[in-house]
């Protein structure tokens, strides 16, 4: 069931959107070479601690953490790692889900450590990019096929990545994961029409080689996390929004200037 939510509910989601945002810029200090993915699950915690929010994430499906923390060829779903030291020319995927008084809000950012390659430096803005496009699409009237579509176009069409298909984003409220399905891949016209009130995530994955992904085992425990096929780079970018009369809305913006159409 998908539910059209209301403008307190709305309201609860941006504040909570503002903490995740808030946390997601203090990991862009955070963030270098030489420190752990452990460090940066550490940060989260503490943030979310002192803005009085919960990590959803912890305890969905026997998860342990309040970040899911993916370095280079990881596509998602990684958990944070002590042994796993962050070194120049790194691409880092953080992917978190914050509960602040019963509302939700769900961000994934990509972050270089240190001095990236210009492969990686295109990747990371080309999926950025995609993101904007796909979230252009979330208009009342249009399809579902009209973000993936967009988003596809422009990674696969134009730059010549994989755009991932197994992973996808999805509506949001009252729990992390609600109806719709929102594929970062399809076709114009077609899907489910978009309704204001609908609050959905939007988060291309995309990868410098194939669009296929795999299933990696954890070290430590029963978990599985998902890497290219290829051994490429992945990267991938994530915004919750709302979908409003006068366009979409983003609720977990990090930087007031380039959202400023969005706000």
């Amino acid at each position: 069931m998908i539910t059209i939510k209301s403008e307190r509910e709305i309201e609860g989601m941006r504040k909570s959107g503002a903490v995740l945002a808030g946390m997601h810029r203090g990991l862009r200090d955070i963030i270098k070479p030489g420190i752990s993915s452990w460090e940066i699950e550490e940060f989260a915690r503490k943030y979310y601690d002192e803005h009085h929010a919960i990590a959803e994430q912890i305890g969905f499906e026997g998860y342990k953490y309040a970040t899911c923390v993916a370095v280079n060829d990881e596509v998602a779903h990684a958990e944070p790692r002590k042994d796993l030291i962050l070194k120049d020319g790194d691409v880092v995927k953080v992917d978190t889900v914050v509960n602040l008084d019963g509302y939700m809000s769900d961000s994934c950012w990509t972050y270089a450590v240190g001095n990236v390659s210009p492969e990686a430096k295109k990747l990371m803005d080309v999926t950025k990019k995609a993101l904007y496009l796909g979230i252009d699409q979330a208009v009342v009237g249009n399809r579902i096929g009209d973000i993936g579509a967009a988003i596809q176009h422009y990674t696969e069409d134009e730059n010549g990545y994989g755009d991932v298909r197994d992973l996808i984003g999805h509506g949001i409220q009252p729990t992390m994961h609600e109806s719709p399905n929102v594929p970062n891949y399809g076709v114009a016209g077609k899907g489910l029409r978009l309704k204001a009130g609908m609050t959905i995530t939007i988060e291309p994955m995309i990868n410098t080689g194939t669009w296929r992904i795999s299933v990696r085992e954890a070290q430590d425990s029963d978990w599985q996390y998902y890497v290219t096929a290829d051994g490429s780079l992945s990267a991938q970018y994530e915004h919750t929004l709302v979908i409003t009369p006068d366009g979409p809305k983003i609720l977990t913006s990090q930087d007031h200037d380039l959202d400023a159409k969005y706000l």
